[in-house]
């Protein structure tokens, strides 16, 4: 058993700070200080107000775990089993990929296109590829009238889906399907399709972090040679579950926008959303 030496707050954040920073690390001290947070269960407010706390033989052991697994590149978020998506905490593990801020833009999207759709009583939407279920509950969150759907071809993904549903008592509110892509559904089915899907092309992989490539779920981030592969099965697919004049939208790269509106070519108002780096992020189009 490890003993530990009698050490500060001040002076464990200031350690873990020289460990990342060899590891190379990106961002150290906000690595040190999330971490130390959550071995802490405090604020950061807590970590500056009281710099002389001793930290317990127990909170030192736990500490030294997180930092040697995130040292190795393990994602922080799976370290700490959470991570915010337009608001909410999410629960996430290495069976989904972790939410990304830049996916907020998908539902930005289908936003700005809701006013656009016809209006039924009851929007219906569906969300492909749902993994830790972040697009579903955020739409649940601010379409409180909707009938969301969610798929994904794991179930381990769809365990994680479920519970941040159940966080949430979303659990009445999203339907979860386990298959793959929009498998069996009826056609005319929905107003909206929603999705992230896989869409990094194999020959891009040294252009993916190192820590994405050998921690997440590789089937939700790489589809195949030219990364189209996913999206390709899946427009045919959405042609026939979303109702006349329903609406795609869906989570893109720059590498791949062109060839996505080619295969878009029949559908109407076909559209390319830029994030807030001016990488090409969103699709958008309207079943014709």
């Amino acid at each position: 058993m490890v003993k530990y030496a009698t050490v500060q707050l001040r002076g464990a954040l200031a350690s873990a700070i020289i460990r990342l920073t060899a590891a190379r690390v990106p961002s150290p001290r906000m690595n040190a200080e999330l971490l130390l947070r959550f071995t802490m269960d405090v604020d950061r407010a807590y970590l500056y107000a009281h710099p002389e706390r001793e930290l317990t033989t127990d909170e030192q052991a736990r500490y030294d775990q997180a930092l040697a697994e995130r040292a190795r590149g393990v994602p922080a978020q799976y370290i700490t089993g959470h991570q915010e998506f337009w608001g909410i905490d999410f629960i996430v593990n290495p069976a989904v990929l972790i939410p990304r801020p830049e996916t907020e833009h998908v539902i930005e999207t289908l936003f700005a296109r809701v006013g656009r759709a016809p209006s039924p009583a009851i929007l219906r939407i569906v969300d492909v590829g749902t993994g830790s279920g972040c697009i579903a509950l955020a739409l649940a969150k601010e379409l409180p009238r909707a009938e969301i759907h969610a798929t994904d071809i794991s179930c381990a993904a769809l365990e994680v889906a479920r519970a941040n549903a159940a966080r949430y008592q979303f659990e009445n509110r999203i339907h979860f399907h386990e298959t793959d892509l929009l498998h069996g559904f009826e056609p005319a089915s929905f107003d909206f399709v929603v999705s992230n899907p896989p869409y990094v092309g194999e020959s891009e992989q040294d252009q993916v972090q190192l820590e994405v490539r050998k921690f997440e779920p590789r089937t939700a981030v790489f589809a195949g040679p030219t990364g189209l592969e996913v999206i390709e099965r899946l427009i045919p697919q959405v042609q026939s579950a979303l109702k006349p004049s329903g609406w795609l939208i869906m989570e893109i790269s720059g590498t791949i926008a062109e060839g996505v509106k080619n295969l878009l070519s029949s559908w109407d108002e076909v559209q390319i959303t830029k994030d807030l780096q001016g990488i090409p992020r969103v699709a958008s189009a309207q079943k014709r």
